[in-house]
């Protein structure tokens, strides 16, 4: 017995798509319906209805209407990558054919795969994965608890102790070697 596998991928984004403006990847929808079949009612309907303010807020996607007899209504998305996807949507309703459209317009082009992994880098890091103890001390390690030095809270200090305590130490500084100064 064989075993069947399914593609995979890394999770990725067209183009870095959206980070500094977004681009529709949807380019052309066909709509292929006949006019007078009550399989292609809905498809009527939908054209009649909602087509045209699809093509209203969607400037960027080219939409063709093609009549043809007795066959079955057909919608065909192509994608800026090449990418074509088809649907028999015969006795769909108005609304429905409009949620697969829209399905298709917010669709980047790329086939549906399952994910490897949540995340990816294409330079890992040899550190692994950053956590809270990275960079604690290893004596943390071996330290038996409770312990009073590591239970007793050390008071916060307020900015202005910080930068008075920093000119202290540039101060002290100066006064070690005044050679350097000049």
């Amino acid at each position: 017995m064989t075993g069947r596998s399914t593609p995979s991928t890394f999770l990725k984004n067209v183009m870095q798509n959206g980070i500094g403006r977004y681009v529709c990847q949807l380019q052309r929808i066909t709509v292929k319906f006949c006019k007078s079949s009550g399989a292609s009612r809905g498809t009527r309907d939908f054209i009649e209805n909602h087509l045209l303010d699809f093509t209203k807020t969607n400037p960027g996607v080219v939409v063709y209407l093609k009549p043809r007899r007795n066959r079955s209504p057909q919608l065909f998305a192509e994608y800026l990558n090449g990418r074509t996807e088809s649907m028999n949507i015969a006795n769909f309703t108005k609304d429905e054919i409009f949620q697969w459209v829209e399905h298709f317009r917010t669709r980047s082009g790329t086939e549906i795969m399952r994910f490897r992994k949540e995340w990816h880098t294409d330079t890992p890091s040899i550190q692994g994965v950053w956590t809270p103890f990275t960079n604690k001390d290893t004596a943390l390690n071996v330290t038996e608890l409770p312990n009073e030095q590591s239970s007793q809270m050390i008071p916060p200090k307020s900015a202005s102790d910080q930068i008075l305590e920093i000119a202290k130490q540039i101060q002290s500084k100066e006064l070690k070697n005044p050679s350097e100064k000049e």
